[in-house]
């Protein structure tokens, strides 16, 4: 249990500093963060409260839904937001397009391995993903569900103010199969 904790923290503390390096690179951010980053805007806090104040937010649906959580669950929802906040706090905002490009593909990685490791900890989904496996237990495809909660979320952001660009749309294409090579790699049994 205690290297399962420690994966988990590592892991999640990690992929909110790549959110964080995302964020400070200018060129967009992951769907669920465009929708941070546009409640941030109107109705002020910080885009890693937003995504504190959304995590738990989710978890009502859960109710319904009859979806179990864990540990991880919680943590998720609290780690993530806090180290996208310390990072864009400590790294200054990209001066120059190499340095966006080096800190928009490094916070991709980033959240690529980690995902790999915070999951494979199997101590609870995050608050997102749970919601996403909840509904698909009912009928529709994981890729329906995730394509519609993804879309709606970008969407909503988009016209809140989030910040929507190149960085956005690399993430959509490479996350997927980053975490497709990370988590059986990376996956405790």
């Amino acid at each position: 249990m205690p290297t399962r904790l420690l994966r988990l923290v590592v892991g999640l503390a990690v992929y909110g500093t790549g959110i964080g390096f995302m964020n400070q690179s200018g060129l967009g951010v992951p769907p669920w963060d465009v929708l941070h980053q546009g409640l941030a805007r109107q109705l002020g806090g910080s885009i890693g409260l937003w995504s504190i104040l959304v995590g738990f937010l989710v978890l009502i649906p859960w109710i319904p839904l009859r979806q179990p959580y864990g540990i991880g669950t919680i943590l998720n929802a609290i780690i993530i937001g806090t180290f996208i906040d310390l990072t864009s706090g400590w790294i200054p905002i990209a001066s120059s397009v190499p340095i966006s490009w080096a800190f928009l593909l490094a916070g991709i990685l980033m959240i690529g391995i980690m995902s790999g490791l915070y999951i494979g900890a199997n101590l609870g989904p995050g608050p997102r993903d749970g919601l996403m496996t909840g509904i698909a237990k009912r009928g529709p495809s994981i890729r329906l569900v995730r394509s519609v909660l993804e879309l709606g979320v970008l969407v909503t952001g988009i016209i809140l103010g989030g910040t929507f660009g190149i960085g956005t749309v690399v993430f959509a294409l490479s996350i997927g199969p980053l975490i497709h090579y990370f988590l059986p790699r990376l996956t405790l049994h």
